[in-house]
């Protein structure tokens, strides 16, 4: 069971991105401020729930969160900066947007730059421990995911639709076939040597 607060009577937005070790699209990162003591039985770490699960879950999540907030990196901004630095600016953006203004940030992973005046605590894989980490990793996800099928419409030999721009043998296939797209992460090595 995931729990619903890191630090009880605390506002804490819960934070995780998307797609880091993608070749193409943007990296992807939501914040989540749940209710006090929000249950929900079937809210999971994005990975282990289905594609139709997410979009359940989605709904609810936006319906019943007291703020939340999706923001993306591009994969230019990606290449100038690197993904690691790319995503701790997602993640800033996404808590930039958030309507209700948090007093705690539980962070996805082990490292984060520091947001202005908001503390912070770094979980390792904190989307299968904590509900609101787990809120923030679902709309991510499903944000992600629906923006990559939406590429895969322009670019249709990458196969964006089902891979989301993951290294899968289809999508370097592909990549060695085709070339680049301007979605590509050029700093990322898009074929094996």
């Amino acid at each position: 069971m995931l729990r619903s607060y890191y630090t009880k009577g605390l506002l804490e937005a819960g934070l995780d991105e998307v797609g880091r070790g993608c070749l193409a699209g943007p990296v992807v990162a939501a914040a989540v401020v749940l209710p006090a003591d929000y249950t929900h039985p079937l809210l999971n770490d994005s990975k282990q729930l289905t594609k139709s699960q997410r979009e359940l879950l989605r709904d609810e999540i936006t319906r019943d969160a007291l703020g939340w907030a999706i923001a993306e990196v591009s994969n230019t901004k990606i290449d100038e900066i690197n993904i690691l630095q790319a995503s701790f600016l997602a993640m800033h953006r996404a808590v930039d947007q958030l309507v209700v203004i948090p007093e705690h940030l539980l962070v996805d992973g082990n490292r984060f730059v520091p947001y202005p005046m908001i503390p912070h605590t770094c979980i390792v894989k904190g989307d299968a421990h904590f509900l609101s980490i787990a809120a923030a990793s679902v709309l991510a996800k499903t944000y992600r995911d629906d923006l990559m099928a939406q590429l895969a419409e322009t670019f249709p030999e990458y196969g964006w639709e089902h891979n989301v721009g993951y290294p899968t043998p289809y999508h370097r296939r592909a990549i060695k076939l085709h070339g680049s797209t301007p979605y590509h992460r050029m700093s990322f090595r898009l074929i094996k040597e």
